[in-house]
């Protein structure tokens, strides 16, 4: 079979970055997979993407492709620093991994923070709206979902702006010298938590609660499996919602009839959220996978061994799936949408972000009605992993 020849994204510079649609709806157009180079790899550094949404969804379920590294022999920085956590992890690990966070981390748990939530918000936008004009980012998209995921924990209160460079240069590397003195940072920070919540005695939070939470057959978690949870719910419980809550307001005020739509109906803020998340979602590729075994995605061979991105930006727009993809519409039917993954690695953590992106985006509208956009957003995140802006200047 003749190969593929690779797709090098870093040829299309800033543009890419900043707005990558043009060329993955280019790359749909010939076919659902591509062998692509990200931007900044290595010349010998290539892996395949899949573009295609039926081609994506049926990749995020099929446990040909492992999530476990060590399979092919290699391992990631933060598997090394950190440990396994349910991301790297494949069943059986992932089954019983999963199913001891589940029993802390409850729907019910979630709907109890929803007044904390609201108090947050409404602190946060008492703060910032008197200003008459702010970087979103920093006043509200931020700061919100880091306190709640805190609390959630059982994390006290931290240098937040350290943990913001920290946890960013972990998702969205700016050289690989900062991403491995972050994680290096992250390791050491939560080993030494989760050693004084031993000794402090039981408390009222998730972190606690998943150092005593033992299955029926008298599993639990090691020190290490905490570690690694930990560090998962604590970057993935902020920098998603952050991005969420910054794409979410921007796509609204980049189309102004759709905002006069959803405040003359806030009935209709759940769907419009669910929109932001295909729309502009905040995750762009799924973290790799690897061929555990000779496959095929939509009539592309892949070789065992090697690495495959699911484009979950790309699949999002196609229109065999949602009808003039790139139109972005409050009322349409986003069911099957991408944006939190499928299959046994589902976000664990959709129903929180759910939750803060309705309170945020729902109340921002409701107290400040002439929120426009201040000028262009920040810089978007590097790398492929976060979809967003660092900084997005709004007034009111």
């Amino acid at each position: 079979m003749e190969r593929q020849r690779v797709v090098d994204l870093g040829e299309f510079g800033d543009a890419f970055r900043r707005d990558p649609h043009p060329v993955y709806a280019r790359l749909r157009e010939q076919g659902p997979v591509h062998r692509v180079r990200a931007p900044g790899a290595d010349a010998d550094q290539t892996t395949w993407l899949v573009v295609g949404y039926e081609e994506a969804r049926a990749a995020l379920a099929d446990p040909r492709l492992a999530k476990d590294s060590t399979k092919i022999g290699t391992t990631f920085l933060d598997e090394e620093l950190i440990g396994k956590y349910l991301l790297t992890a494949d069943p059986p690990q992932h089954t019983r991994l999963r199913g001891l966070v589940a029993r802390a981390f409850t729907m019910r748990r979630v709907e109890r923070l929803r007044p904390r939530i609201q108090r947050v918000t409404d602190d946060l936008l008492d703060e910032m709206l008197p200003r008459g004009g702010a970087d979103l980012i920093d006043s509200l998209a931020y700061p919100l979902p880091i306190t709640v995921i805190c609390e959630l924990l059982g994390v006290p209160d931290m240098d937040r702006a350290e943990f913001r460079r920290t946890s960013t240069e972990v998702v969205a590397p700016t050289s690989a010298q900062t991403e491995y003195d972050s994680v290096v940072r992250l390791a050491g920070y939560l080993t030494e938590l989760i050693e004084d919540k031993r000794c402090a005695g039981p408390t009222d939070d998730l972190l606690s609660d998943l150092i005593r939470t033992t299955a029926e057959d008298g599993d639990r978690l090691s020190p290490e499996e905490l570690r690694g949870l930990a560090y998962l719910l604590l970057i993935a419980g902020h920098e998603t919602t952050v991005n969420l809550i910054g794409n979410g307001v921007r796509a609204l005020l980049t189309h102004p009839a759709q905002l006069a739509a959803l405040r003359a109906d806030p009935g209709l803020l759940d769907g419009a959220v669910e929109e932001m998340l295909r729309y502009e979602g905040p995750v762009e590729t799924a973290t790799f996978r690897f061929a555990a075994e000779p496959l095929e995605i939509g009539g592309t061979a892949i070789a065992p061994g090697e690495s495959v991105l699911i484009g979950l930006t790309a699949a999002q727009r196609d229109d065999s799936r949602y009808p003039d993809p790139h139109r972005f519409d409050i009322r349409r039917d986003t069911r099957g949408h991408l944006a939190f993954g499928h299959g046994i690695h589902f976000c664990l953590g959709a129903p929180l972000a759910r939750l803060e992106g309705r309170i945020a985006i729902g109340t921002l509208l409701e107290r400040a009605p002439g929120l426009a956009l201040d000028g262009e957003p920040g810089e978007w995140l590097p790398g492929l992993l976060m979809r967003g802006v660092r900084s997005l200047p709004v007034r009111w």
